[in-house]
């Protein structure tokens, strides 16, 4: 390691900056950014601050006359970007009277170079590679930023105005440790991150006995996360975080392996989920697990697969914890009707064909004859069913006597976003026949003119001549 990372106070000094242009303007946005002040030697006569807002200009002092001849004392930093020469110059001079210097991109003549930066607040991580290359440290960055909360620096700063008062309460230090674990990694640290400051603050504030919470093992929490429809890099930053971060994960049937293997190595497992036609734990049982452990401590992710509120009980957990005085969160997650549209190219709204979208579900043939399919007759409307594969023919009869016609386009997609996806289309009138075509489930049936402008449609059909004068009138709007 030839670099120390060293933070530099700004506010115990100016800053020099020497240099023009887009590079110059560069540094002085970084710099200001950083609450910096700024003395600064624009070595073409311009010092353009039109594109600052009021506050961070008024820190921007114009120096005229050479740099080179300049008072430099008190200057905590000289920086040079686009100076040529000039740069190269007041390095040197800079070097002589120990002043830290950095030179863009000249490793040679700086005692410092600036470090690949993730900015959250209070919470600032820095990533270089020792000047060797600048788009490797990007990428490094690029990965902590996609890792990191958004709120992160605000759950700093929460801890930072606390943090006297706690070490009043409590001087032993292990102790204090265990504290702030149980608060940053517990319901008052996940009201932070979520935005709910005040929530943090009434909970930190009714904690009476720290000692005793900080004992305890703390507060447990259950997390809803959305799994997405398969396709594991399809998870949130933030679902990934949960799983990460989960002491047990309850998980669903459809969730798959590569998901659940996101999990941190040593969480407890425990399978919750049902099929149709294979009994499940039961609802009520589901509540009873995530509640006990929450109130064991225990940091409970609930694993669904697409998304919690849609056909995913979610309404109903979360109203079990609020009766139960457990503390929660949801994260939402790709639905699978939106992972096969966007999977089979199916737009399931587009201009002047189709305005409006309804899901529903349908398990069996008695679900879809409580369906009102008169409410799904909209020509402009896509219907996208869930779980309607043993109903297909009770969805078509349902449909058509409602007077939806025969020849609408549908599709049964399978698996979607898996390696293993499968995708079938028809009209209206064979989607029994279209069902019996897929290999295995859980698949989701689309019914509507979009279908006609996926890729399994195109792939298997030419384009009428309606179709391109349809095209051509919308190309010349």
């Amino acid at each position: 390691m030839r670099f120390l990372p060293v933070f530099l106070d700004l506010q115990a000094g100016p800053v020099v900056l020497v240099g023009q242009g887009e590079l110059a303007q560069a540094k002085l946005r970084l710099l200001l950014a950083a609450d910096a002040r700024v003395r600064w030697f624009a070595t073409d006569g311009r010092h353009d601050v039109s594109r600052l807002d009021a506050a961070a200009a008024s820190r921007v002092a114009f120096a005229d006359g050479d740099p080179l001849t300049a008072d430099l004392s008190n200057v905590i930093a000289v920086l040079c970007a686009g100076a040529g020469e000039t740069g190269h110059a007041m390095a040197a001079r800079a070097r002589a009277l120990g002043i830290p210097v950095n030179v863009m991109d000249e490793a040679a003549h700086s005692t410092f170079i600036f470090p690949a930066i993730v900015d959250r607040g209070d919470v600032v991580v820095a990533v270089g590679t020792g000047g060797a290359s600048p788009v490797v440290a990007r990428r490094v960055r690029e990965r902590i930023e996609a890792m990191l909360p958004a709120r992160i620096g605000d759950l700093a700063s929460f801890a930072g105005r606390w943090r006297d008062a706690i070490k009043a309460r409590l001087p032993d230090v292990a102790m204090r440790r265990l504290f702030w674990e149980r608060v940053i990694d517990g319901p008052i640290g996940a009201d932070v991150l979520a935005g709910r400051a005040s929530d943090a603050n009434r909970k930190l504030t009714s904690i009476h006995d720290p000692v005793a919470f900080a004992a305890s093992g703390g507060e447990g929490i259950v997390t809803l996360v959305g799994a997405g429809p398969g396709d594991p890099d399809l998870l949130t930053v933030k679902a990934l975080r949960a799983l990460q971060d989960a002491d047990v994960v309850f998980y669903d049937d459809l969730v798959s392996p590569e998901i659940l293997d996101r999990a941190r190595r040593d969480a407890a497992r425990v399978p919750v989920g049902r099929r149709v036609g294979k009994p499940g734990i039961g609802q009520d049982k589901i509540h009873r697990l995530l509640i006990e452990a929450a109130q064991s401590g225990k940091r409970a992710v609930r694993l669904k697969g697409g998304d919690p509120f849609i056909f995913g009980r979610g309404g109903e957990e979360i109203a079990a914890m609020r009766a139960a005085g457990v503390a929660y969160a949801v994260i939402p997650g790709i639905t699978a009707g939106l992972g096969a549209a966007s999977q089979f190219e199916v737009p399931l709204t587009y201009r002047k064909e189709a305005l409006r979208i309804t899901f529903l579900t349908a398990h069996k043939a008695e679900d879809a004859g409580n369906v009102d399919w008169s409410a799904l007759t909209d020509a402009k409307m896509t219907v996208v069913v869930y779980m309607g594969m043993t109903a297909a023919p009770a969805i078509r009869e349902g449909l058509l006597a409602a007077g939806r016609s025969p020849d609408t386009p549908v599709g049964v997609f399978a698996r979607v976003t898996r390696t293993e996806a499968q995708a079938v289309v028809g009209t209206l009138r064979d989607l029994p026949s279209l069902a019996d075509q897929v290999k295995a489930g859980p698949a989701i049936l689309m019914i509507g003119d979009v279908v006609s402008r996926s890729a399994p449609w195109r792939n298997g059909q030419f384009q009428t001549p309606d179709d391109l004068i349809s095209d051509l009138l919308m190309a010349a709007e």
